[in-house]
């Protein structure tokens, strides 16, 4: 007998099967069908973008889960996305087509014009002139706005002991 181990036997290759093409379109076009469909103003999450695949599409969340994640970062780092909130594949999300003609939308603002000015009311009293010196200016509140909270005061150092007072000198006698 000899100490050669057998040579390994080559597997007899069977001719590959052609794929069958998925029931589901790419996942970065279902992406984008869900984020367009959902219409969130202040972006869709994926949560609700996973939401939307599974019932709009034949797939198995489970499976496909991570394919949206990579879907997502992909679309933002192609330019495809953008990422209102959050980092990676969490926070919320845009089309950067529908982000762009939001703000073609803000941007042409028309000038203002200067509204004509009313004659001020004769019943008005003149402002009293504020004397000169250290006097308190006192806050004015507008009926619109909360007031805000009072500041806390500084820390003082603590005081120190007041000392005795000085010994009155004896009354003189005449």
């Amino acid at each position: 007998m000899s100490d050669a181990a057998p040579a390994p036997q080559k597997k007899a290759t069977k001719p590959k099967k052609p794929r069958a093409p998925a029931a589901h379109p790419k996942t970065i076009d279902m992406v984008v069908a869900a984020i367009t469909n959902l219409k969130d103003r202040k972006g869709s999450s994926l949560q609700a973008i996973k939401k939307y695949v599974g019932a709009n599409y034949k797939v198995d969340l489970d499976k496909i889960t991570p394919f949206i994640r990579r879907a997502l970062k992909s679309g933002v780092t192609d330019g495809k996305f953008v990422q209102i909130k959050g980092t990676g594949a969490s926070g919320s999300f845009k089309l950067k087509a529908k982000v762009k003609a939001e703000k073609k939308a803000k941007k042409p603002k028309t000038p203002k014009k200067p509204k004509a000015k009313k004659p001020k009311a004769a019943t008005k009293k003149p402002k009293a002139k504020k004397p000169k010196g250290k006097t308190p200016k006192k806050a004015k509140k507008s009926p619109a706005k909360k007031p805000k909270a009072a500041k806390k005061p500084a820390k003082k150092a603590p005081a120190k002991k007041a000392k005795k007072p000085a010994k009155k000198a004896a009354p003189k006698k005449k």
